[in-house]
């Protein structure tokens, strides 16, 4: 997502992607979007996506419940509900969110507060050791929540719940209550290291705090999107939060020892995790190395 909006953002989309969700974006005829710090929730006033030829964008569609769906592509999950009322994008990459996007769909944005803090602002990431102009005010939320906002569409009460702290300060999960499917953002990356946006407020204890607030509410049933990786299930996610635990565990120990970053990435505390881990964007040094610097600043 982009440090630019500094909303739980890792990377902006490659020129290939932002024409390809432009694409798509501008066929579904969307009117509405709603930011929740790292997932955009897109309300497109017709039903017809069915319809619309989406041959050349290299997604992957993954049903989830009736009427819901996960997009799986290069960048972040993304969420669907198709029904009566329409089609709500749940974007956990933002992508179509991306500055470019908004100003050719002129979509109307609503995020959380920390959202639009962050976006109206330069951003300096010290993790991709790059800066960030403040968005364009086109790609600006227009409205802003502080706790959560509830939307009933498509026979569902669909409810988007800000959580302390966790991988930024704007996260938000999404509960498709009646379906019992949850979409988690990137305060879940199932089976990959999670990015942990210091400079943004994220938070490893903050990224744990939100696991442990998302378990309280599932079963065993429930269907889980995360921001990055395959659907999940309950199960999934404890062996997340066990991973998250157990290395924030031995690394502040290790701090608490007057280990040095360098000497904590050399003792290799994820290394058990590694093989299933540490194959995505984040390698095991990387998270390591996050995870020390989320301890040291108190966060």
């Amino acid at each position: 997502m982009s440090s630019a909006a500094s909303s739980g953002l890792i990377s902006a989309p490659r020129g290939s992607d932002v024409d390809r969700y432009a694409a798509i974006i501008r066929a579904m005829n969307i009117k509405i979007a709603i930011s929740s710090g790292c997932v955009a929730l897109i309300f497109m006033l017709t039903a017809s996506v069915s319809a619309q030829d989406f041959s050349n964008a290299s997604i992957k569609t993954v049903p989830v419940a009736d009427g819901l769906y996960m997009l799986m592509g290069q960048g972040g999950n993304i969420g669907v509900s198709v029904g009566a009322d329409g089609v709500l994008l749940i974007d956990d990459q933002y992508a179509p969110m991306n500055d470019k996007i908004v100003a050719a769909i002129g979509a109307i944005i609503i995020a959380h507060d920390n959202v639009r803090k962050r976006m109206n602002a330069t951003h300096f990431s010290s993790f991709f050791r790059s800066e960030s102009p403040p968005s364009p005010p086109a790609a600006l939320p227009v409205v802003t929540f502080d706790s959560t906002v509830t939307l009933h569409l498509n026979s569902l009460t669909i409810q988007v719940q800000h959580v302390p702290p966790a991988h930024t300060d704007g996260d938000s999960v999404i509960w498709f209550h009646e379906a019992n499917v949850v979409h988690l953002g990137d305060t879940f990356f199932n089976e990959l290291y999670p990015f942990i946006d210091v400079d943004s407020g994220g938070s490893i204890r903050g990224m744990i705090s939100a696991i442990d607030g998302a378990l309280l509410h599932i079963n065993a049933a429930t269907k889980i999107m995360p921001g990055h990786g395959p659907l999940a299930d309950k199960q999934a996610l404890e062996r997340y939060r066990a991973m998250l635990n157990t290395v924030a565990d031995r690394i502040d120990e290790l701090i608490a020892n007057g280990q040095s970053k360098q000497q904590v990435v050399e003792a290799q505390p994820t290394a058990e995790y590694d093989p299933l881990w540490g194959n995505g964007f984040i390698k095991p040094d990387q998270w390591a190395a996050l995870v020390y610097d989320s301890l040291v600043a108190g966060q």
